[in-house]
């Protein structure tokens, strides 16, 4: 049943629990994604003893490995022919109220395997001599995975209680493996969903990590909103849920509206930023949201709003404050470039524009534009992506003539100083607006020579 018992490192770990005489066993996601077809080089073995001494000896059989030992937490790692190995012994945990920190002691298989979150992450494989390959299966773990069901092996108000991060794992695994949460698993979740305050902000945004790539995070984020945790992690997300009617008009929910877009992304990149940019790209609109008699509902200014919130939605999720976030907010901020250009005439000097601003972030944009079509009327899809098509071979045939991606003017500040005998002023920074428009409305090639005619011309138009 269980073919990978026939490897190198499972008979070495064998051989080295024989000599200490230390029952071992194969436990939790190896041994799951192995039933699932899923393929892992992280093992994790549970022993009957001193996991860090079944740990050293597994190196002094295999000395070409490396060890590193965790006293503090009892625990081991080899990494050894491309695998990485994990060993500790058998323990029970108790927590206090306020931490997630167990107290732990010595335990039995029965109380280390009732202590794992789900019960498709409690069986566990023998690497013993006379059981060698047995299947260990106490909470019937073998066939919630095969039902496709997440629960937990022991009461789970008291599982979430004591480690509420496991919350947010039953729905990151609930999202990856396509599984449903058990009712009273779920309806635990709920309940204990306050619990997750405790929780410090980068082991949550781990998991939002691993939601947003999952194949469809949209159920992630959906059962995150049914169990209350969204509105308490993130609740400007949650606050683009509902709608809204006066005098007969409606505007769509823009949380479900923004889920489809990150959706339909999700079929096309795996790019963790790229994605978190389709997660924020309309996240201002509750706060630009009015109703215009005659019209209806407008968000005139999201984008701009949107891009001025996405440093504080980093800041409070503890995400980096870097260049990562930098790009996040430069796609929120020109997410409807190309849908405007989408529906109307697609010029030179609009595709000029936008790909100065965009620089090397034009295809991530055009991905994400083309993502947020959400329309049900066949006709504007089929107009939208036409005209999308046409911007994309603007950009490459401007982009090959121009070199406006990631643009610097062919002449400097300095040079302009120089030239017109200038200190430094205002008249410099006039100058070199000009230049760039003219530059980007195709008035000129982007060329030194012509550039230099072109300042020449307006300085003499705009005398001192």
């Amino acid at each position: 049943m269980f073919p990978f018992l026939n490897e190198p490192v499972f008979k070495i770990v064998q051989e080295a629990a024989e000599q200490l005489r230390q029952n071992t066993y194969v436990v939790g996601g190896y041994v799951r994604d192995f039933l699932l077809h899923r393929t892992s080089k992280d093992i994790d073995f549970v022993t009957l003893g001193s996991g860090i001494q079944l740990a050293e000896t597994v190196h002094q059989l295999v000395p070409e490995s490396k060890l590193c030992v965790f006293k503090n937490f009892g625990t081991a790692q080899i990494i050894w022919n491309g695998y990485e190995l994990e060993f500790v012994g058998a323990r029970k945990e108790s927590y206090t109220r306020n931490s997630r920190k167990p107290i732990v002691e010595n335990g039995s298989l029965f109380d280390d395997l009732s202590r794992r979150d789900f019960t498709v992450n409690a069986l566990a494989v023998s690497v013993n001599g006379p059981t060698y390959g047995q299947l260990i299966d106490l909470f019937s773990g073998l066939h919630d995975l095969n039902a496709g069901i997440l629960k937990t092996p022991c009461d789970p108000d008291i599982t979430f209680s004591d480690d509420p991060l496991r919350m947010l794992r039953a729905i990151r695994f609930a999202t990856q493996l396509q599984f449903t949460i058990q009712d009273e698993t779920l309806k635990s979740i709920e309940q204990q969903a306050g619990r997750i305050e405790i929780i410090s902000m980068e082991r949550i945004h781990e998991e939002l990590h691993k939601i947003i790539t999952a194949p469809f995070p949209s159920r992630g984020f959906t059962l995150l909103d049914e169990t209350t945790l969204l509105k308490i992690i993130f609740p400007e997300l949650h606050a683009l849920k509902g709608t809204e009617t006066i005098n007969g008009k409606s505007h769509k929910d823009n949380f479900y509206h923004t889920l489809e877009v990150l959706d339909n992304l999700s079929q096309k990149t795996n790019s963790l930023w790229l994605l978190w940019a389709a997660l924020l790209h309309d996240i201002a609109k509750p706060k630009t949201k009015r109703f215009e008699p005659g019209h209806g509902f407008t968000f005139h200014g999201h984008e701009d709003k949107g891009a001025r919130m996405v440093p504080q939605i980093f800041k409070r999720l503890k995400l980096p404050l870097n260049e990562k976030m930098q790009y996040v907010q430069k796609l929120v901020q020109l997410h409807l470039r190309p849908i405007v250009l989408a529906k109307s005439e697609v010029t030179d000097s609009a595709v000029r524009r936008l790909l100065f601003e965009a620089g090397d972030a034009i295809d991530d944009l055009m991905l994400l534009c083309e993502s947020d079509i959400t329309t049900k009327n066949p006709l504007k899809v089929k107009r939208y992506l036409t005209n999308f098509a046409l911007v994309r071979q603007k950009l490459i045939e401007l982009e090959a003539r121009d070199r406006i991606r990631n643009w610097q003017a062919p002449v400097s500040g300095e040079d302009i100083m120089f030239r017109y005998n200038l200190k430094p002023c205002k008249r410099i920074g006039l100058m070199k607006d000009a230049l760039k428009d003219a530059i980007l409305d195709g008035i000129i090639p982007n060329q030194v020579q012509e550039a230099l005619d072109f300042l020449d011309s307006w300085h003499k138009q705009h005398p001192v």
